[in-house]
């Protein structure tokens, strides 16, 4: 049997325990992961959200592009005007493309040059083109690629109507025989052609002119005849210099004509007006070669004694006074001595040296002394 003292061996006392390890919290954990997947999500939606802005954005600047380039090649509204533009020899495409930019032919100089980047740059001939403000790069290019449409007519000191009408007739879109009916027909008139007349010889205005596509003859003429005129008001033609020299204006241009044929350069043709006016004043034939030539349709060259027979009003050896009409168009400087001749009693002329300076005289006598000059120096 126990007694009192076996008390602690029936009811053992508790053992202290080690201090419990800490656990890993899986809640903790799960939430952790999440929030790491949320933030990833977060920058991928970021990153989608920039993509797609700068897609949107480049979207937008690639049709904003192709608007500007297709509103810029098709040139939207109406033609303009039409221009000239002029190809110089050698000149490069991106001078050509300025000029077309400039004259408003097309709006931007360098939507073009893309266009021409996909369809090829078109091979430009030198000389003028007629185009239109406002047009299809299409229809530029294809302008451009077919040569030059304009045409230059150079109506020199000395020429003829017949000889003006050859060049204009020879070009494309106008016949032979046009521009000589027009001038002819009546429906153009220089405020000096003398009343009833339709002739326009000695009346188309000197210089070049550029024939644009579609241009009647009747057009080019009234251009031409629009010049003499300025050019002959500016020269001072006018009713009172013409009647200070006992003269109409009609008769002015027939003498500065003649004066133009005569004189061959500037230097002689004061001198050669005086002639004419001295021997028109002495009741005297002109017997100026210039209008024999002229009524046998030549250009210079030698007049026979056969030619000098030759019935005709302008032959000035058998008719006295000037010629029925100018016989080829005068210089400024024809017209200048034949509105201004200066004093002197000459009744003849003839070319002494091979630089085309002439002899002038009073006499027959010093005339023939004059010829025989010629002769010896090789001059006909």
């Amino acid at each position: 049997m126990s007694g009192p003292d076996d008390t602690d061996d029936v009811f053992p006392q508790p053992q202290p325990q080690p201090p419990a390890a800490d656990v890993p919290d899986d809640t903790e954990g799960a939430a952790t992961r999440t929030e790491r997947r949320a933030a990833r999500s977060a920058r991928v939606r970021r990153r989608r959200r920039v993509v797609a802005a700068v897609g949107g954005v480049l979207l937008l600047l690639v049709l904003a592009f192709t608007l500007w380039y297709e509103l810029e090649s098709y040139a939207l509204g109406p033609e303009g005007p039409q221009v000239v533009v002029t190809v110089g020899q050698g000149e490069s495409t991106d001078s050509i493309v300025s000029s077309l930019s400039q004259q408003h032919v097309i709006g931007s100089s360098l939507a073009f040059r893309i266009s021409d980047f996909f369809h090829g740059a078109p091979s430009v001939l030198p000389g003028s083109y007629a185009l239109h403000q406002n047009q299809t790069f299409a229809e530029v290019r294809a302008i451009l690629s077919a040569g030059p449409n304009i045409y230059p007519v150079d109506v020199r000191p000395g020429f003829t109507l017949s000889e003006v009408a050859a060049q204009v007739d020879s070009l494309p879109g106008h016949a032979e025989g046009g521009f000589t009916a027009a001038a002819s027909s009546g429906a153009v008139h220089s405020a000096f052609s003398p009343p009833g007349s339709n002739d326009l010889e000695g009346m188309l205005g000197t210089g070049s002119y550029l024939i644009l596509p579609g241009e009647t003859d009747v057009t080019i003429v009234r251009a031409m005849v629009q010049r003499f005129d300025q050019d002959a008001l500016a020269a001072g033609l006018s009713t009172a210099s013409a009647a200070s020299l006992g003269l109409t204006p009609y008769e002015v241009i027939t003498a500065a004509s003649v004066v133009e044929k005569e004189g061959y350069i500037p230097v002689n043709m004061p001198d050669v007006a005086r002639v004419i006016y001295n021997r028109l004043a002495q009741d005297m034939p002109l017997q100026m070669d210039s209008t024999v030539l002229y009524a046998l349709g030549q250009d210079g060259g030698p007049v026979t004694s056969q030619d000098l027979k030759i019935q005709s009003p302008y032959n000035t050896y058998l008719n006295k006074g000037l010629p029925p009409t100018p016989i080829c168009m005068p210089s400024k400087d024809a017209m200048d001595a034949a509105l201004h001749p200066p004093p002197g009693g000459w009744l003849y002329f003839v070319l002494v040296d091979k630089d085309g300076t002439m002899a002038f005289s009073d006499t027959y006598a010093q005339q023939q002394a004059n010829e025989q000059l010629a002769k010896s120096r090789g001059l006909p």
